[in-house]
């Protein structure tokens, strides 16, 4: 029983955690792709939207953009991207800005650092506090429940005397 009092707040701790990762990971795309100065010229190959939710709860609708770009090696780069201007349709053209490499990040939209680095910022404060009050309710269970829980089903008790302690038959000493 007492496993589910830290294997549920763990999880929950991993999922945080990996939503920080994920947050951090694109802030740090994001930024390489700004400052690095290079840009290209795209072309949006596909406008889409995905809706979750409904029912009993809100619904979401993301758009998403399909771009396609000639880097500067040569290479033709195709990606997506979330949450992207809602005025470009497909076969527009859009200035991109990206970072090369043996994995090219890039995005459509504009350098906006600041306001990338608070909202950023913001979920990782959220994220940490998740991480924090779990580890706190996995320390309070682990020091007010599991002397409670022992004593009732039939955990070792040390009643602080001279008394021998009795563990599944063996007599332990103070």
């Amino acid at each position: 029983m007492d496993v589910m009092f830290y294997a549920v707040p763990g999880l929950i701790m991993a999922v945080a955690l990996f939503g920080a990762y994920r947050v951090v990971r694109r802030w740090l795309q994001m930024r390489g792709a700004w400052n690095s100065g290079l840009t290209a010229e795209a072309r949006c190959l596909r406008v889409f939207t995905t809706t979750h939710g409904g029912g009993e709860s809100r619904v979401r609708t993301v758009i998403h953009h399909v771009y396609e770009f000639t880097a500067r090696d040569g290479r033709t780069v195709r990606f997506e991207e979330e949450d992207g201007p809602r005025t470009v349709l497909e076969g527009d053209f859009v200035t991109v800005y990206y970072k090369d490499g043996r994995e090219v990040a890039a995005t459509a939209v504009p350098p906006r650092p600041g306001k990338q680095a608070a909202a950023s910022l913001a979920i990782l404060a959220f994220l940490g506090v998740i991480v924090v009050f779990c580890i706190g309710f996995m320390v309070t269970y682990a020091t007010v429940f599991e002397p409670v829980g022992d004593a009732f089903f039939g955990g070792p008790v040390d009643d602080g005397g001279d008394t021998p302690l009795v563990i599944d038959g063996v007599t332990v000493s103070p």
